[in-house]
């Protein structure tokens, strides 16, 4: 099988985000085929149109690092029943300018955790709906609403729940699937 590039992107930006450490336990559960290089969205500027004709080199960056990346995984809290400030922005940023959209027919998941009990299902609705009008193809399916339970979680990704450590896998093999099957499909944009 070939090996493809996944760009993941961490939806806090808080050094120390939870989901910062469930990306570790991702990337140490993941099939040997997927490769992953974080995209940083710390830096970028609040987005706006008059940016359009003359990107920012962070605009640039983060274009040139999803169009580097075979699918995009993102890893995302949830702010306020949504997906936080800072990744809305680096998305918008993606998108534009109008006709030059990086999302597009670029294969997508999307996970998150939390310490409350329904993990972070109303933020990766919300996510859903705006990576749907991106025009990313995502996986549906397994869902994954993770409660971050610190005993479970080792800051090296090191999973200690037998249980939860088998669904993580499953999880990315199921994305490296997905991947498979979209870009067999939709071959990556020119």
């Amino acid at each position: 099988m070939p090996t493809y590039k996944v760009g993941y992107i961490i939806g806090s930006l808080a050094g120390a985000s939870i989901n910062r450490t469930l990306s570790k336990a991702l990337i140490r559960v993941a099939p040997p085929e997927l490769e992953f290089t974080e995209i940083p969205i710390r830096d970028l500027p609040l987005y706006s149109y008059d940016y359009d004709s003359d990107y920012p080199p962070e605009g640039r960056a983060l274009k040139e690092a999803i169009a580097a990346s075979d699918a995009i995984l993102f890893v995302t809290p949830e702010y306020n029943r949504s997906i936080p400030g800072g990744l809305k922005n680096a998305i918008d940023w993606a998108s534009r300018p109008w006709g030059d959209n990086s999302f597009t027919h670029k294969p997508s998941a999307v996970i998150g955790a939390s310490p409350g009990a329904i993990g972070t299902a109303v933020a990766q609705q919300s996510l859903r709906s705006v990576l749907s009008y991106c025009n990313s193809p995502q996986m549906s399916a397994p869902e994954a609403y993770i409660r971050f339970i610190p005993e479970v979680f080792g800051q090296d990704g090191e999973v200690t729940d037998s249980r939860t450590e088998g669904f993580l896998r499953t999880f990315m093999e199921e994305y490296r699937n997905h991947i498979v099957r979209v870009l067999t499909v939709l071959p990556p944009r020119s």
